[in-house]
């Protein structure tokens, strides 16, 4: 496993370095994630798997402080190991009371590294302050600021041991490292001078405290609360008791949510930039998560949609700069990452070039195509940037590290299908997943939703000023527009997609936008098969007349397969001109160069009830359910009563048949790492099902002749074979495209087939279609005698072609149930010479295992633990590479990218070096540690 692709799972913790320039990321499942300039990313874990809390950079080194959700704290360190930097964790820390002390009393709220880089000071539920060493974590117990100590300097009238309790925040004096600011819950703020161990200022507030904010020069500071104010206060040489200079209830005067976090901002043209998390309006806008900005007249409410976990703002860190002068806020919501740019007119949002949020509407499908011509790869950028256009152009902020990984060697695409009838195209050449361009199926059909409705108009004098951000939108217009299958084929530039309401649409790109009408065509797949009627959901709806396409992949022609059941399978011949597909009640083939249908293949079981239900019918009743099944044992009941008395003959061979098949895989001697394969009856559910289909220019009618075909396999394991017959090109739009059955192979245990493949003559897998016209493979071997592969789930079988006659096969290991979920011919380099390699099967099991298969003779080479067995999405989200390489979904928003070749590997290789410390007003002590680690 190389790197993980996308936006974390549950983020739960935000952290920034102004010194680095890295930001820091934790998790619910204890995951921390440093990420930099482009490819710059490092990722640990600990080892407990409990919540991040909180993330704190110590000011001016390569190491971060980490707080747990189990009142530990744990120390992490950049160390250069190998030529590169790593993440480690150096020390593990929890802070423990006296004996007999409740928890409240170590449970710890508040950090705050100290700029001298030597200590933290931990603010606890009980209202003490604990002072500990770095990087020891050894408690400085005469350095403990006890509630008691601070009450002393408070006056009587607030002198109760409550207005103490918990500490909200802790933060330093920006001119003065000697003084800290302590800020208890209730209100009570408290300057407290370390040197000293003393209160030399007190702050009363009326509302309970959520957080403080110094201003650049320590002259003032904010303080924000929960009832949606804030307030700011002065601060004094002397020490006269300070009043309020000013409190604000931004969007009062109703009841307002708490403000949790604010930033004041100065500027050289004298208005201040004033940034806060909250304080919408309760009764109206409670539910929002928003951050509101604030610039002189300038007001905007950016609202996200999902929970804000927390936000940092990028400004000049410099000590010597007069200004703070923000440049860009930084948002980690629940389910995305964004970036507001603070310099340029209007505030657009910055397109981030890594922490993509993939499940912005749930993946349902990914296709994985290598090596993309040029011309290609330009083609899809431009028609991405056009939609691009309403984004920021300033350069991506973050920046910290430098990126050492060699450059990609090839552009590769990833293609992920969405819920709501979209496919993005993702840059997945490197260590940055990052998008290249959206398309959207939806302008063909007619949904609920208007694609002219915006979200973010807003009228002029709307209030509050909110503005949606961020693109992360879970809700589906309609479920039946979700892409189910896709097929791009990288030379043509044609792109097929299929939904789950049976449309299979192909598209070809154009640079320009267009308007055009979108061909139609019905594939009956019953062929109106009596005693059957679908129960599942209604196709959807198509838009009559001409449709407007932006540039970019644009439909000509929809194919509607009727009933409108999901799309199981998808097959693309740009050659040919030819797109294949199924459903779990059969296949057809349509020619979308003439745009006809030319054959359709009804694949169902008298016995398959369930395939007419659909997967968006209605939840059926207990009783319902019951009661079918009842029927169904019934009906199985009295047809085999049929089959026996019937004495017809197809029955009697049927019977035959089935009894051999028992009674010699009962008779069979197994190899030891081989298991018995249960024989299925025919009557298992949904054994129409097509799971693969596969075009091939081969040798199925005899061995003189090699003509186009088309192979289908389903989930009874049944593999259907036709004979195609494709007029030359000078005569391709005058005559059809011919078609004729030619073979029905039955596998005797009835396994749902996953793959169908045709070795050549060199035992070589046939090129791709126009991979040979583009000189990228040899022409495939016509001399000898070719080879067909059937992968079922549990074996893989060669027969020899055109007699399909058996010659060789494998069974599944292992006694624990083992089964082939997925199956791709990968080809393996040599990582020692470009002169070498080789293909070979790579094969998912239902156990999370990878198993490297070799071709022709199916010999098992290898085999990996990948995924954890559990992990059924996981599994079922798995797409191999052409190189062998492949993604599977960690979690809605993730992809893990594994390699099984050693030449082709793509993981994160950066360093950090420590910048140079420029020196600040203030002296701090430099430790022995840090110089050595400055020499090193």
């Amino acid at each position: 496993q190389t790197v993980e692709h996308g936006f974390p799972h549950q983020p739960s913790a935000l952290g920034y370095s102004p010194f680095l320039r890295l930001m820091a990321i934790g998790t619910r499942s204890g995951a921390i994630k440093l990420y930099g300039a482009p490819g710059v990313e490092f990722m640990g874990l600990h080892e407990e798997n409990n919540t991040v809390m909180q993330i704190h950079f110590i000011p001016d080194q390569c190491q971060l402080v980490t707080l747990l959700d189990d009142n530990s704290l744990h120390l992490w360190s950049l160390k250069q190991h190998g030529g590169a930097s790593e993440l480690r964790e150096e020390h593990r820390f929890t802070l423990k009371g006296p004996p007999g002390s409740p928890p409240s009393a170590t449970q710890i709220t508040a950090v705050l590294p100290h700029s001298s880089r030597e200590v933290l000071y931990l603010g606890t539920e009980s209202g003490n302050i604990f002072v500990v060493e770095l990087p020891s974590f050894r408690v400085l117990e005469d350095r403990t600021i006890t509630s008691e100590a601070v009450l002393q300097r408070v006056p009587e009238d607030n002198c109760n041991r409550r207005s103490c309790e918990l500490v909200e925040a802790l933060r330093e004096h920006p001119k003065n490292p000697d003084q800290i600011l302590i800020g208890y819950s209730r209100g009570l703020i408290v300057l407290w001078d370390l040197q000293n161990n003393k209160a030399t200022h007190h702050f009363l507030g009326s509302q309970q405290l959520e957080n403080l904010y110094w201003q650049r020069d320590g002259s003032k500071f904010i303080s924000c609360h929960y009832d949606g104010s804030y307030t700011q206060w002065p601060v004094s040489s002397d020490n006269r008791q300070p009043e309020p200079l000013e409190n604000t209830v931004p969007y009062g005067p109703f009841p307002c949510k708490a403000i949790a976090k604010i930033y004041w901002q100065t500027t050289k043209n004298g208005l201040p930039y004033i940034i806060f998390q909250g304080g919408m309006p309760r009764a109206s806008y409670g539910d929002r998560h928003s951050i509101s900005v604030i610039h002189g007249s300038q007001q905007t409410a950016f609202d996200f949609t999902s929970r804000v976990i927390d936000f940092f703002i990028i400004f000049s860190s410099e000590p010597a700069a007069e200004f703070d002068d923000p440049s860009a806020m930084v948002v980690l919501a629940e389910e995305e990452l964004v970036v507001i740019d603070l310099k340029t007119a209007g505030w657009p949002a910055v397109h981030p070039p890594y922490l993509a949020s993939l499940h912005c509407s749930a993946i349902t499908c990914s296709h994985h195509v290598s090596n993309i011509p040029l011309k290609l790869w330009e083609r899809i950028i431009s028609a991405g940037s056009k939609q691009n256009i309403h984004y920021s152009s300033m350069p991506w902020p973050i920046d910290g590290g430098t990126n050492i990984a060699p450059d990609p060697p090839q552009r590769d695409l990833l293609l992920t299908g969405h819920e709501d009838g979209t496919v993005r195209f993702w840059d997945a050449s490197g260590v940055c997943l990052h998008l290249l361009y959206k398309l959207s199926t939806v302008r063909v059909f007619l949904t609920d939703a208007d694609p002219n409705d915006n979200m973010n108009t807003l009228g002029e004098d709307e209030w509050p000023p909110l503005r949606k951000v961020g693109t992360f939108d879970p809700y589906s217009d309609d479920p039946r527009l979700g892409i189910q299958k896709i097929y791009l084929c990288k030379y043509s530039g044609y792109l097929a997609v299929a939904g789950t309401a049976g449309q299979v649409l192909v598209m070809e790109l154009n640079d320009e936008d267009a308007e055009h009408v979108v061909d139609h065509a019905e594939a009956d797949l019953l062929q109106d098969q009596e005693g059957y009627r679908w129960k599942g959901h209604e196709k959807l709806k198509t838009r009559d007349g001409p449709v407007r396409f932006e540039a970019g992949f644009q439909p000509f022609v929809l194919v509607q397969c009727q009933p409108p059941a999901v799309v199981t399978s998808l097959a693309l011949h740009s050659e040919w001109k030819l797109v294949a597909f199924g459903t779990s009640h059969g296949f057809g083939l349509f020619d979308h160069q003439q745009k006809r249908l030319v054959f359709v293949k009804c694949t169902l079981h008298p016995s398959d009830q369930l395939a007419l239900e659909g997967p968006l019918s209605r939840v059926k009743s207990l009783k319902k359910s019951l009661r079918q099944s009842f029927r169904r044992i019934r009906r199985s009941r009295v047809s085999s009563r049929k089959r026996r008395g019937g004495g017809g003959n197809a029955a009697e061979v049927q019977e035959a048949n089935a009894k051999f098949d028992q009674d010699t895989l009962q008779e069979m001697e197994l190899a030891p790492v081989q298991r018995k394969i249960e024989a299925r009856s025919a009557e298992d559910s949904f054994t129409g099902f097509v799971r693969t289909l596969y075009f091939a220019d081969t040798f199925l009618r005899d061995s003189s002749r090699h003509c186009p075909s088309l192979w289908a396999g389903t989930n009874g394991g049944t593999v259907y074979a036709f004979c195609l017959r494709v007029p030359p090109a000078e005569r391709r739009m005058d005559e059809p495209v011919r078609a004729e059955q030619a073979k029905e192979i039955q596998l005797m245990h009835r396994a749902p087939v996953v793959g169908i493949l045709v070795l050549d003559g060199r035992s070589t897998p046939l090129p791709e279609p126009l991979e040979v016209a583009h000189d990228l493979s040899k022409s495939p071997d016509m001399q000898g005698s070719h080879q067909l592969l059937v992968v079922s789930e549990e074996q893989f079988k060669v027969f020899t072609l055109p007699k399909v006659s058996s010659k060789l096969k494998l069974k599944l290991t292992a006694l624990e149930g083992c089964r082939v979920r997925k199956v791709t011919v990968a080809n393996f380099g040599s990582c020692k010479t470009d002169d070498y390699s080789e293909n070979d099967l790579a094969v998912l099991t239902n156990l999370g295992d990878i198993q490297i298969i070799s071709l022709p003779f199916l010999k098992l080479q290898i085999r990996y633990p990948c995924i954890r067995k559990e992990d059924v999405s996981g599994i079922a989200s798995c797409v191999f590479t052409k190189y062998g390489q492949g993604f599977y979904l960690i979690s809605p928003s993730e992809f893990e990218r594994f390699s099984l070749s050693t030449k082709w590997l793509v993981e994160p290789r950066c360093i950090v070096d420590m910048p140079e410390v420029t020196s600040n007003n203030h002296v701090h002590n430099k430790s022995g540690m840090e110089n050595a680690a400055r020499k090193s």
